[in-house]
């Protein structure tokens, strides 16, 4: 039940993480192209790289502990990543109203799913024994598990590719060549 849970915390990230990530900041809103939220949008594509090596190191590298603890860290990382953006979001969008409220509720609802995932997963993956706490090394044999692997390792090349476009778009050179693809692009 509790890989079903992860799984369904995980779809729900990835959709919400889409629509905030890349039609609301690149296709939208295109902070990238403004001055006041560079830092911004600097942030965001920090948290877009640790996206998907959390999903590897964290979620998917069973049979070794280093992985996990790698994958643990890249988690702490994207906590202060995560404040650091919280504290700069108002500036970076004070010349064009502010933060809309609905988007404001969006973020809440995309990290709420993003820390309940990797919360539950802890839950699956820590055993608290009377000597401390185990590291479960293989999660294989949990029911439902290979629904999450798999729901996992066909998000990966999208939250891969998700990343590179925040990369390319964070170049003033290639960012360029995105907004005359975008300038092409009549809707939405």
């Amino acid at each position: 039940m509790g890989f079903l849970l992860a799984t369904i915390l995980l779809l729900a990230f990835a959709v919400l993480a889409v629509i905030d990530g890349f039609y609301l900041h690149i296709f939208r809103y295109q902070l990238f192209n403004y001055k006041e939220s560079k830092l911004e949008y600097l942030i965001h594509t920090y948290r877009a790289i640790l996206f998907p090596l959390i999903v590897y190191f964290l979620f998917m590298s069973q049979h070794c502990l280093i992985n996990f603890y790698i994958g643990v860290s890249l988690v702490f990382l994207e906590v202060l990543i995560l404040l650091v953006d919280a504290f700069v979001e108002k500036e970076s969008r004070v010349n064009r109203g502010g933060l809309p409220r609905w988007e404001y509720i969006l973020h809440l609802f995309v990290n709420g799913f993003h820390f309940a995932l990797i919360a539950v997963f802890l839950v699956l993956k820590l055993s608290i024994t009377n000597e401390g706490v185990k590291v479960i090394n293989d999660l294989t044999s949990n029911r439902n598990y290979d629904f999450f692997y798999s729901t996992a390792l066909n998000l990966l090349p999208g939250a891969i590719v998700i990343a590179i476009i925040h990369v390319l778009t964070s170049v003033h050179k290639t960012a360029s060549y995105w907004n005359k693809i975008r300038a092409k692009i009549t809707c939405c």
